[in-house]
């Protein structure tokens, strides 16, 4: 495989003009995305990144995703300028959970056969991404594979490192009954729940460029995955947060025990924030039960985030100055050995 930095995007396979149109047209867009622990001259197969001198006791912290049938949507639609925030949305929000801060990220594009234009729109939203993330775009690899794909389709993964303090490990240990819940709201269904989406669609068989809350309803479920990052780290420089779960498939239920002590509980008052119109309609168009929907779907609930009970007024107004909506979920109880972790209330 050959990797590919931002000066070099033809993989391994690729036509030799193909893969010199997708360089030239991606280069000014992976170049804004550059950190200056970025090492100059690379081409070859690797790329070389230094840890900021910063850390005194780095730790890396890595995560990798996809964007899962999503995709299906976007080929549907015939819209792939957003589909490269989503790719790297579900890893650096990730990693951002244990306190890292996005270094790079990397991404693998994979096709039957290379379209410039479409690969250029995904590769352009990857280096979005990576700019609201504020990590660099420093390779990657572009496989044209015949046979493999569908006309027209192709498939994302991308991997993201990050680096923490040791100390500034955030892993929920430090969790303590009484302490607060916040919840981040999200742009929309992010990057979960797409088979039903799809299933929902075949049955109610809407027309995706009808108004839907002044937008196209396509628009609205190709939104991209909101990106957590820069006002999480700046939280974290103004008061100690001792968890974030990041809420992907499974919903609120299954994502915030992955950070609870097995002794304590999160109680969630379902009144705290607002079910989403988007919710409401994919609910009401599907049928589909109450607990389903908090299972498959963030429900409008993109992050977590713990914190004491005295910090909670403060970084809710840190989290809204800097454009987040946040809703005070609910709070940290003790909890007995036979109760769930999560209890909606």
């Amino acid at each position: 495989m050959t990797s590919r930095t931002p000066l070099s995007y033809r993989g391994a396979g690729v036509d030799i003009d193909a893969g010199d149109a997708l360089v030239e047209a991606i280069k000014p867009f992976a170049k804004r995305t550059l950190r200056p622990e970025v090492l100059a001259g690379i081409g070859g197969f690797g790329a070389l990144a230094e840890i900021p001198k910063k850390y005194r006791e780095p730790v890396l912290v890595s995560g990798t995703d996809g964007v899962g049938t999503k995709l299906k949507l976007a080929f549907r639609l015939a819209r792939h300028d957003t589909i490269g925030i989503d790719l790297v949305a579900m890893s650096v929000n990730d990693i951002l959970t244990q306190g890292a801060e996005p270094l790079f990220f990397l991404d693998y594009f994979a096709c039957g056969k290379l379209e410039v234009a479409v690969a250029t729109d995904v590769i352009k939203g990857i280096a979005r991404g990576c700019e609201l993330a504020g990590c660099a775009l420093i390779g990657g690899e572009t496989a044209e594979m015949p046979g493999m794909y569908a006309a027209g389709e192709y498939d994302l993964a991308g991997f993201a490192l990050g680096v923490v303090e040791k100390s500034a490990i955030v892993d929920g240990r430090a969790i303590a009954p009484g302490d607060v819940v916040l919840g981040l709201a999200s742009s929309g269904a992010h990057s979960n729940g797409y088979s039903l989406i799809r299933s929902i669609l075949e049955r109610a068989k809407p027309d995706l460029a009808a108004d839907f809350q002044g937008r196209p309803l396509g628009e609205v479920l190709l939104e991209p995955t909101r990106i957590y990052v820069k006002p999480m780290l700046a939280l974290m420089q103004e008061l100690p947060v001792k968890a974030m779960a990041h809420i992907t498939g499974g919903g609120l239920v299954e994502n915030l025990p992955r950070v609870l002590p097995e002794s304590l509980k999160a109680v969630i008052y379902r009144s705290s924030w607002k079910l989403p119109p988007l919710f409401e309609w994919l609910q009401r168009e599907g049928g589909v039960a109450d607990a389903e929907m908090q299972r498959v779907f963030n429900c409008g609930v993109g992050m977590a985030v713990v914190v004491t009970a005295k910090d909670a007024d403060l970084a809710t107004r840190s989290l809204t100055g800097a454009g987040e909506t946040v809703f005070r979920l609910g709070c940290i109880e003790a909890r007995s050995g036979t109760e769930t972790q999560v209890v909606l209330a």
